[in-house]
């Protein structure tokens, strides 16, 4: 990061055409983003303090609970302080860290899903060897596998984004730090910049996504050859809530990096379902559709009745 830029500070703009309904927003944004911790929370206590679900597939659910508590707080907080009527204004280091934090977070969690997607492709197609292949040293490996991708690609972006020179203006026409809205702002030619940011985001999403419909075609070709009704219907419903929550992830990715002429409301609009709504829906998402919710109920059942007491 280069010391002699001339800008100390960004002003964030906030959601473009939303004049006037801040406090409104922020009442929204709010609700849902206090609803996504409780939820996240909740159920990594759920995961925690039940033995029952001290298995593979839980142990990636508690990691992406977790990343669904951090990921949001990224961006909503600053937010949330600005819809209310306070300052705009993010440091030159706070933005740096506001975009490397979202990146590897998101990042992170992209290849989270492809490993809980090979989670799930050894539970359906190799049942009999699944405690075998997926023993405690190949989960934690996996795990800090992801860690370590989602910081180098984090890593390389903000590199590519704060090496250029800022010299003004400093508004950013968008409610956080991201790429396509802040290396506009450089007064150095930053097309490199824009370039290799590109290709990073899509070969990083493409090989995820590639990983995912391999996982997933296998299988779709193993539910298909189970003969009984009750068996295919039992391997569909543990693997339909990974596959939405996937699409519920890659499909903002797509519209936003991929799109060849940026749209900053749709972006805007794209961002707020990506950063806030989702890691909402995806504690719903995993949590409801899956067998062990009565155990779930059970814990947080329980955690109501402490909290009463």
């Amino acid at each position: 990061m280069r010391n002699h830029t001339e800008v100390s500070e960004f002003i964030l703009l906030g959601i473009p055409q939303t004049k006037g309904l801040e406090m409104v927003l922020c009442a929204i944004f709010l609700f849902i983003y206090l609803f996504t911790l409780l939820g996240n929370l909740l159920i990594l206590t759920a995961i925690i303090s039940s033995s029952k679900l001290h298995t593979p597939m839980y142990f990636f659910l508690g990691l992406l609970s977790t990343l669904d508590i951090f990921f949001p707080s990224v961006t909503c907080p600053k937010m949330l302080f600005y819809l209310s009527g306070q300052s705009q204004a993010i440091s030159y280091k706070g933005c740096a860290a506001q975009l490397f934090f979202y990146h590897f977070l998101g990042s992170t969690e992209g290849c989270l899903y492809s490993v809980m997607a090979y989670d799930r492709f050894v539970a359906i197609c190799h049942p009999l060897r699944y405690m075998l292949i997926m023993k405690p040293g190949v989960c934690m490996g996996s795990v800090i596998g992801t860690w370590l991708v989602g910081a180098l690609h984090a890593t390389i972006l903000t590199s590519l984004t704060f090496n250029l020179n800022y010299c003004g203006p400093n508004q950013v026409d968008y409610f956080f730090c991201d790429i396509p809205a802040v290396i506009p702002l450089a007064c150095s030619d930053n097309s490199f910049a824009q370039w290799m940011g590109f290709i990073n985001v899509s070969l990083l999403a493409l090989m995820l996504w590639f990983s995912i419909c391999v996982f997933f075609t296998h299988i779709g070709i193993a539910i298909l050859r189970i003969h009984s009704k009750e068996g295919r219907q039992k391997a569909f419903s543990t693997c339909s809530a990974h596959l939405t929550a996937i699409l519920c992830a890659y499909g903002p990715v797509i519209i936003i990096y991929l799109q060849p002429t940026p749209k900053p409301l749709l972006n805007a609009l794209v961002q707020i379902l990506n950063n806030i709504v989702s890691p909402m829906l995806n504690s719903l998402i995993y949590s409801l559709r899956n067998k062990e919710v009565f155990s779930l109920r059970k814990v947080f059942y329980n955690i109501v009745l402490t909290l009463q007491e």
